[in-house]
């Protein structure tokens, strides 16, 4: 990689900000190819602002790539834009474009982080089995994409995110959504008791993300053990371990112990089904021809529950009305691989932006 300073038309400050990681870089654009110049993570709960770890990202990139100062930002956040600003709902603390731009002199915008991914969904190459994975039906052959259909991206990570990409003329432009809030779609007695608890758990009917998402992960287990703890079945060691956790670290515990302990592999199962419900009904929403993407950090970790005896497609085209699952059959599904397509999702919206 070039490190001289004209081998670019645009230098990127990209972030990405959500429950559990706040990511920055220095990416670099020269026509339409995006290059990762410096990147550096850090823990969101362990930040007090947004302005602390970029100043300490910005110096670095200062000493470790001279020259390369960006020309703007562009921030991703788990979270609705509002104004100049996005009120993250994972995170302890908001981001400000004006603070931004008062601190560092850098001129900033401020996208939902599922626009983010959506425009890196458009750097991906649907042939590139390392960037995404085909997921096929039982029975069918894979859709091909409709060149210039709709694109919809639904993501499980700390939350669970929801956007959509939309070509008009020449121009296509990603839009961010609050898909992630929509009903928890129950299908079976299981899933209905399930969704009676988060009921009582909140007090009012669960919205996707409640079940759909890391925390859903840690909130199926929590359900799963106290129904067995009602009916006398003891928990395993294993399991008893993972309930002892705080609950923000039993989702992680949940996934590495799902292929020993029964509890933690029903509740991986019971995730994948009722993420491909959510799926399913963002499709039939969005009629996302062009491509349903999977991203977020959850299903490219976890690929085998996703694929093995077809959990997530069997579910995924199920319905009670022929026409719908004949539109869920023409949608092709993605895994979204490449974990670091928000950074270069927010500096493929700069360039847009400008």
């Amino acid at each position: 990689m070039s490190t001289t300073r004209v081998s670019y038309d645009l230098v990127v400050l990209a972030g990405d900000v959500g429950g559990t990681n706040t990511n920055l870089a220095l990416i670099g654009k020269k026509g339409g190819t995006f290059s990762t110049l410096i990147e550096r993570h850090y823990a969101t709960k362990g930040e007090t602002s947004f302005l602390a770890p970029l100043g300490r990202f910005l110096e670095e990139a200062r000493i470790e790539v001279p020259g390369f100062r960006p020309d703007l930002a562009c921030v991703s956040g788990a979270g609705p834009v509002e104004g100049d600003r996005i009120r993250l709902t994972n995170a302890p603390w908001d981001i400000d474009a004006q603070a931004i731009n008062r601190e560092f002199g850098l001129r900033t915008f401020l996208i939902n982080d599922f626009t983010a991914v959506s425009y890196g969904v458009l750097l991906l190459d649907p042939a590139d089995e390392s960037q995404l994975r085909p997921l096929a039906g039982r029975n069918a052959a894979f859709p091909e994409p409709v060149p210039g259909g709709v694109k919809a991206v639904i993501g499980a990570g700390t939350g669970l995110g929801v956007g959509y990409i939309v070509r008009v003329g020449d121009r296509t432009t990603a839009f961010p959504s609050e898909g992630g809030h929509v009903c928890l779609p129950v299908y079976d007695e299981e899933t209905r008791a399930f969704s009676r608890w988060l009921e009582d758990k909140y007090g009012f009917p669960p919205g996707a993300e409640a079940g759909v998402s890391g925390q859903g992960i840690g909130h199926l287990f929590a359900f799963l053990a106290e129904r067995d703890a009602a009916a006398g079945r003891a928990l395993s060691a294993a399991d008893a371990a993972v309930l002892a956790l705080p609950e923000a670290e039993r989702p992680a515990r949940v996934a590495a112990a799902s292929r020993v302990s029964l509890l933690c592999g029903r509740s991986m199962e019971i995730f994948v089904k009722l993420y491909a419900r959510c799926a399913a009904d963002a499709s039939a929403s969005f009629l996302p021809y062009g491509g349903l993407y999977l991203a977020g950090g959850i299903a490219s970790k976890n690929e085998a529950w996703f694929l093995e005896d077809f959990r997530f497609m069997d579910m995924f085209l199920r319905s009670y009305r022929s026409h719908i699952r004949a539109i869920l059959a023409r949608v092709p599904v993605y895994i979204v691989k490449d974990y670091g397509i928000s950074l270069y999702g927010a500096a493929n919206a700069a360039a847009s932006l400008m």
